[in-house]
């Protein structure tokens, strides 16, 4: 019983922390990445910041 009452908790922290992260493209995921070190981005980052952030293209919903 203590085993899945720790699996459950583990389970909503992890949904709770990923629901936080902003969506990539949007104006607030725009000012996160301003305010992350350039060295820290990848390069998916990187493409992405120049896709939405620079050319200012909208983010294609899925």
């Amino acid at each position: 019983m203590k085993n899945i009452l720790s699996l459950v908790i583990a389970s909503i922290a992890v949904l709770t922390l990923t629901a936080c992260e902003p969506k990539r493209g949007s104006d607030a995921w725009c000012k996160k990445m301003d305010e992350t070190p350039k060295g820290d981005w990848s390069f998916k980052d990187a493409g992405d910041y120049t896709k939405y952030c620079v050319l200012n293209q909208k983010p294609e919903d899925n």
